[in-house]
């Protein structure tokens, strides 16, 4: 039997096993997709808000030549420490049930995992899972077509198109901007009145000034109300409007995998941020044994957790259960 379980192969998920590796411990970190599926996910041109030393784990230095790292830094960097550390990776491999070793107490922390590969057995089990992986729908009328993208990877695909953009935060900026440089006819949809104060300072200027001279249309206090193989309706203030649309990029946010996190047996809030129960000093879920790490603690508030605060978890996880 395992001492621990690592559900989840990003960063933070990578932080708990190099944690657990340093305490001595037999771990194994599953993960569903490739190494740090998420960061593979990003746009090929996505830079980070951060500098490289906040995206550091385990101690080992994040060298670059870029004042912030892109997504080829990050991916070259984490690999680099999962493989030198010849962390026990099981990638490609979703974990499907996390259940109770029939006879064992919950006191006695020994869970079974069922994944699409195998089975493990062991006393803790560390959920990192993220949040990248669903995408907040719409639930508009024709957001099924092929033509409704969530996420987004090389502007080069969008020249010549018709795209609106839903959204105002960093990624939906990202994506209007290049895609408009690449030769795209760029709308963005927005719901409040303004392009979003997260947006990254260095990119917000150039976003309000393609707006302010009509390079990039922008409808604000808008909605998409409808998507058509040819055309969108746009709910403005003036009124519904139909526009002529290829593309449309669904800049809506992601969230964590709640349906997961309940059939685990994990407590969510009721109050629509589906903020899950543990304990903030040691992580430890509603469920003794089982614990949560990263950007997943935080519910609908994606916005909480980041790589650069939630690399702590690891070591109070693994403080808790060395003390016990």
């Amino acid at each position: 039997m395992l001492d621990i379980v690592i559900i989840g192969g990003g960063p933070i998920g990578l932080t708990c096993g190099l944690a657990a590796q340093k305490a001595g411990l037999s771990f194994v970190i599953l993960e569903k997709g490739t190494l740090v599926n998420s960061l593979y996910n990003y746009p090929s041109t996505m830079t980070f808000f951060s500098t490289s030393e906040k995206l550091e784990i385990g101690g080992y230095p994040f060298a670059t030549t870029h004042v912030k790292p892109n997504r080829a830094d990050a991916l070259e960097y984490y690999r680099r420490v999962a493989l030198s550390n010849e962390l026990p990776l099981r990638l490609f491999e979703e974990v499907l049930t996390v259940d109770l070793i029939d006879g064992a107490e919950h006191n006695t922390n020994a869970y079974r995992v069922v994944t699409t590969k195998g089975i493990y057995e062991a006393k803790r089990i560390i959920i990192a899972t993220g949040f990248y992986d669903i995408a907040v729908n719409l639930d508009i009328p024709g957001e099924e077509l092929p033509k409704v993208k969530h996420y987004y990877q090389d502007p080069h695909f969008y020249t010549l198109q018709k795209v609106v953009v839903v959204g105002a935060s960093n990624s939906s900026v990202d994506v209007a901007l290049e895609t408009y440089r690449k030769g795209a006819e760029v709308t963005m949809v927005v719901r409040d009145g303004q392009i979003s104060n997260r947006v990254k300072y260095w990119v917000r200027p150039d976003i309000s000034n393609r707006i302010e001279e009509g390079s990039i249309k922008a409808y604000f206090n808008s909605n998409l109300k409808a998507i058509r193989e040819h055309e969108v309706d746009i709910e403005t203030p003036d009124g519904i409007i139909t526009i002529a649309n290829d593309f449309v990029m669904a800049m809506t946010g992601y969230k964590p995998n709640f349906n997961f996190l309940k059939k685990v047996g994990i407590k969510l809030s009721e109050d629509g941020k589906y903020i899950p129960q543990y304990n903030p000093e040691t992580m430890e879920t509603n469920l003794p044994g089982i614990y949560l790490a990263g950007v997943v603690c935080g519910g609908m508030d994606t916005h909480l957790w980041f790589i650069e605060n939630s690399r702590v978890h690891a070591e109070m996880i693994l403080g808790d259960i060395l003390s016990k």
